[in-house]
C-alpha cells in the first residue's frame, strides 16, 4: 500500500496568505480602475466611430445629420461629431 504524500511547508496556504493575496488583488484592480478613469474621451469622433458607438448604419447617421438631430463638422471630406453631442443625443432618447 502506498503511503500518502506529505505536503511540504511551501505547499501549504494559510489564511494569512489568502488575505495577503486578496488585498494585493484589490489594490491592483483599484490601480487599473484609476488609470482608466484618467483616460479622457476624444472630443471629436469620425463617422465610423459614431456608427459603432450608436450601432447605426451609415445611412442612418446621414439621416441624423440631414434632419438636424446630430450636429457635425466637415473638414476635407471627413465628417466629425462632438463626443458631448453624441452623449446628449443618447441621454435625450434614453428610455426611462
Amino acid at each position: 500500500m502506498l503511503e500518502p504524500r506529505r505536503l511540504t511547508r511551501d505547499e501549504l496556504i494559510t489564511l494569512g496568505d489568502l488575505e495577503n493575496f486578496r488585498v494585493s488583488l484589490i489594490n491592483e484592480i483599484k490601480d487599473l480602475l484609476k488609470s482608466n478613469s484618467n483616460h479622457v474621451a476624444k472630443q471629436w469622433l469620425r463617422s465610423s466611430e459614431v456608427r459603432k458607438m450608436l450601432g447605426v448604419s451609415a445611412g442612418t447617421l446621414q439621416n441624423l445629420r440631414i434632419n438636424g438631430t446630430l450636429a457635425y463638422t466637415k473638414i476635407g471630406g471627413i465628417v466629425f461629431y462632438k463626443h458631448e453631442d453624441i452623449i446628449r443625443l443618447l441621454e435625450k432618447n434614453a428610455s426611462h
